[in-house]
């Protein structure tokens, strides 16, 4: 391995997850392929003796537990921790409901290990096969962040990294193969039947586009991301005020006076706190409705538009009601 590839993979890391916020080991996800493994070496380079390594058979192929035991040698032959993982996938699209298995499982493991963090081998080339994806989809902002350098995993406090979004594909080829290992390959990465695999290929061929720079675009727009999001909790505090005396005591007055995409946020908060659920394309119907002067309905809640003169600003404004919607008749 160059010298400079660990102090680069350290740089990289340490921009994510500082030396003093580490509170245990870094949890590595390595399935056996090319990408995963470079991770795995890199941070042995890296940081040894304070890595873990788990490997996911996700019961789809015949090849997968072959993969594991890879995995599993690989780890051993140079002291780290291993931990093979078996996740069985709910009914649905096999690719999403592959992920949603596999970071439950991750994030289990990372709880029970006492584990700092864990790391997924998501690189460049990955990055800019999602925003060109989701561009493709008409994504929202969300959407085109990209996977995110640093977030948590859904549902859980578990710290999850992406230390590797500047790395190309290519340059953790060759990690692994300067270390004379032969990587799992996963022919789904190559399976015309999935969209990834298509706009794989076709980037491929595309030499003129530079997905190191297409990822950097992804980051610029997560921080705008982000930058929205702060906005729109600083709307939920600001404007957004508990209505006791809506029927059953639960509901919520917002006082609308936002751009559209974070009164989007806004209605989705207020929606969770009822209990309810929505997407934020239903989110964004609703925002349309009630800005014409029409009510909505979404995740079992009601909305109700309204202008009104609010005392903490003085002013008229846009003033929407939302509580739990009315149960219907059966009559």
């Amino acid at each position: 391995m160059q010298l400079d590839l660990p102090a680069r993979f350290a740089a990289d890391l340490g921009a994510l997850w500082p030396e003093d916020e580490r509170s245990g080991p870094l949890g590595l996800a390595v399935s056996g392929g090319p990408d995963s493994l470079a991770l795995l070496l890199l941070a042995h380079a890296t940081m040894p003796g304070r890595i873990a390594v788990a490997s996911i058979d996700h019961g789809l192929r015949p090849e997968a537990a072959g993969e594991v035991a890879l995995v599993e040698r690989i780890a051993a032959e140079r002291g780290i921790p291993f931990t093979p993982l078996t996740v069985t996938l709910a009914p649905g699209n096999v690719q999403a409901k592959a992920r949603e298995a596999r970071y439950a499982a991750l994030a289990e493991w990372a709880q029970e290990a006492g584990l700092g963090a864990v790391a997924t081998a998501h690189h460049a080339d990955d990055q800019a096969e999602t925003l060109l994806m989701r561009l493709n989809r008409g994504s929202g902002l969300a959407g085109l962040a990209g996977v995110r350098a640093s977030t948590t995993i859904d549902g859980t406090d578990v710290v999850l990294l992406r230390p590797l979004l500047g790395w190309r594909k290519p340059e953790l080829s060759a990690v692994v193969e300067d270390a004379g290992i032969t990587p799992a390959l996963d022919p789904s990465n190559t399976n015309p039947d999935f969209d990834r695999a298509r706009l794989r290929a076709r980037l491929d061929e595309a030499d003129w586009l530079d997905p190191v720079q297409i990822a950097a675009s992804a980051a610029h727009l997560a921080e705008s991301w982000q930058a929205l999001n702060w906005y729109a909790e600083l709307d939920w505090h600001e404007m957004v005020m508990r209505d006791d005396s809506a029927p059953g005591g639960l509901g919520y007055t917002y006082c609308a006076n936002v751009p559209r995409v974070i009164a989007i946020e806004t209605i989705l908060a207020i929606i969770a706190a009822l209990g309810g659920h929505a997407t934020r394309a239903e989110a964004a119907r609703a925002w349309d409705r009630l800005w014409a002067g029409e009510n909505a309905s979404l995740g079992g809640v009601l909305a109700v538009p309204g202008v009104e003169r609010v005392e903490k600003v003085g002013v008229m404004m846009r003033v929407w009601r939302f509580r739990p919607e009315p149960a219907r008749s059966l009559n």
